[in-house]
């Protein structure tokens, strides 16, 4: 603190400070003038590891296997500004206006047609459109949850999720998953944990499509399991599907709101198939729902950005985005290669991980005793970066696991960022056999009777 700033701060006698620490006041320096003013929500608050990471994850001699940015050197950037460049000269003061808080009429029908890819049939008018999906996550939460409330989310989830849902003081109930997804019987048993201590989950939240970020998929039957427990428990699901259309080694299997309309909130995006700077995404959600995310999303935006709208639906309109999506899937397939070749290669014994058939994702899980949160410093000390497994957990597990990104950086990079993390580990372990040191790594959610919560 430099002399001004320390000038600045209330003086006091030791008469004050006395009846100050008798009332309970604080008596430390603070850099935060504004600390007592806050929302108590604000308390829980923190920083996204996946975030944190990327001030050093993008030295240019870091191999970053971290973030899942994804790759849009394959767009046809030729096309999407001679697109632009007509929008703006055709519906330039239409497009860059005000636009109605539940999305614009002609990007809602054409999210209608991407939605059918997967079996999905619903109607334009049951579509609000969002600031990314992330924003669709959010507002769903703010409509239903209370501070308290319970959700219930598989494990490991998406890191956004759970800021989103700690922002929002929600408590996650954690539910494992198993090569297939989320484990119907752990589902039953949290739901009924849950309503013991007379609480109600508000909804399940899944990734059903390349689980980000353990890459794994929920197949058809497994599907059709959770519909069926949700009718049969009173559960409502919300289906976070931004993935979906990337699957790499087959055709998409068609999403959890095909099978079911009244008890699925889905979540889309146009960030993976298309270019995430537009922040276009949507809800497909039952009226009355709808209804309340358009309220929220008025109060919380006025409307989502209508250029990016209008961008969006003239691409879709103009170009081949079908075959754009095809060439998207064949240089990620690519990099999903490369990774799970040079894990083969070089991985210490010990070592497994997933085997994605789409999406952005492996997960890793380490020999016994390795810790990812530990190891970390020294990996970006060897030029590697990786998110530790705790990032995906709200419970405080995971650090067993680790999950590398293969969307964004090249094949031979790939080899090499999983090379270094392989030397890395293989240290850690010499240290354990030399000096009989061993990290208790905590791989996954509590298996006492009841998850545990934040």
């Amino acid at each position: 603190m430099t002399d001004d700033q320390t000038q600045q701060l209330p003086a006091t006698t030791p008469s004050q400070g006395a009846a100050a620490a008798a009332a309970g006041a604080r008596q430390d320096t603070r850099l935060d003038n504004y600390v007592d003013r806050y929302a108590d929500r604000t308390h829980s608050m923190r920083a996204s590891a996946v975030r944190a990471l990327f001030s050093v994850a993008n030295r240019p001699e870091v191999v970053s296997l971290a973030g899942g940015m994804p790759n849009i050197t394959d767009l046809p950037l030729g096309v999407v500004a001679e697109s632009l460049s007509n929008l703006i000269l055709t519906n330039g003061p239409q497009a860059m206006q005000y636009g109605s808080g539940q999305g614009e009429p002609m990007i809602r029908e054409a999210i209608t047609e991407v939605m059918a890819l997967e079996g999905i049939h619903a109607h334009p008018d049951d579509v609000v459109v969002t600031c990314g999906s992330q924003q669709a996550l959010d507002l769903v939460t703010r409509i239903f949850c209370n501070p308290g409330d319970v959700v219930i989310v598989e494990a490991p989830s998406y890191v956004g999720a759970l800021t989103t849902f700690r922002s929002y003081e929600v408590e996650v109930v954690h539910v494992a998953m198993d090569d297939d997804g989320i484990q119907p019987d752990a589902l039953e048993q949290a739901v009924a944990s849950v309503r013991a201590r007379g609480k109600e989950p508000k909804f399940l939240y899944t990734i059903p499509n390349y689980n980000n970020p353990s890459g794994i998929t929920q197949p058809w039957a497994r599907r059709e399991q959770l519909v069926d427990l949700a009718h049969r428990l009173d559960l409502l699901i919300v289906e976070d599907n931004p993935y979906g259309l990337l699957s790499l080694d087959a055709e998409p299997i068609p999403a959890i709101r095909s099978i079911e309309d009244e008890r699925v909130l889905y979540l889309g995006s146009f960030s993976k198939t298309f270019a995430p700077g537009f922040r276009v995404g949507w809800v497909l959600a039952p009226h009355a729902v709808r209804e309340k995310i358009t309220l929220a999303q008025e109060a919380a935006t006025l409307c989502p950005p209508v250029f990016s709208q209008f961008a969006i639906a003239a691409y879709l309109r103009d170009h081949d985005w079908k075959q754009q999506i095809v060439t998207f899937k064949d240089m990620y397939r690519a990099r999903r290669d490369a990774m799970l070749a040079a894990l083969t290669e070089y991985m210490p014994e010990g070592t497994t991980w997933t085997e994605p058939a789409g999406g952005f994702f492996v997960w890793v899980t380490l020999p016994d005793g390795l810790d990812s949160q530990a190891m970390l410093p020294r990996a970006v000390t060897a030029r590697v970066a990786y998110t530790p497994g705790t990032a995906f957990y709200a419970d405080g597990f995971g650090s067993g696991h680790m999950r590398l990104s293969f969307c964004y950086p090249t094949p031979a990079n790939i080899r090499e960022g999983v090379r270094r993390l392989a030397e890395v580990m293989r240290r850690e372990l010499d240290l354990q056999r030399t000096f009989g040191i061993r990290t208790t790594a905590r791989h996954g959610i509590d298996p006492g009777p009841a998850p545990d919560v934040n």
